[in-house]
């Protein structure tokens, strides 16, 4: 799989099994978690033309502090990364790479807190999926300093 990662990942994969790499940068045990994750607005009126918020949902815990969120984004990583730092984690979005790996998808995000960069993944059958469950991984390294 190591031909389908973005340059910056491809030397530690090499070294590293599958699950060795899925271990270490798509699941990230942190304070961070997503429950609910909708788009609250599926059906856009075209009566206007170009690109247009769309409106997202999501319950976020950060710790035990469980509550529900909503962004107008023009995209979903857009809508978390907002919803992110309403609650005080900034998590800028410095690379993003998805590609389908069989029946799945895989998504590759670098972010940045504006100190530390760091590398993750998500795991999907779904696009979307794949890509939230990236940037909760990146935004866990950051906040655990993986």
């Amino acid at each position: 799989m190591t031909g389908l990662m973005p340059r910056g990942l491809r030397q530690e994969a090499d070294a590293m099994t599958f699950e060795a790499f899925h271990d270490e940068y798509a699941y990230s045990p942190g304070p961070l978690r997503l429950g609910n994750w909708q788009c609250t607005d599926a059906e856009q009126p075209s009566s206007r033309l170009g690109p247009h918020p769309r409106h997202y949902q999501a319950t976020l815990a950060v710790g035990d502090r469980i509550s529900t969120s909503s962004a107008a984004a023009y995209g979903p990583v857009a809508a978390l990364t907002e919803m992110l730092y309403e609650r005080g984690i900034a998590l800028e979005m410095t690379a993003f790479h998805q590609v389908p790996a069989g029946a799945h998808i895989a998504t590759f995000v670098q972010g940045s807190d504006g100190a530390r960069s760091q590398w993750a993944m998500g795991w999907s059958d779904d696009p979307t999926q794949s890509a939230l469950r990236a940037i909760i991984a990146c935004a866990n390294r950051l906040l655990t300093d993986a």
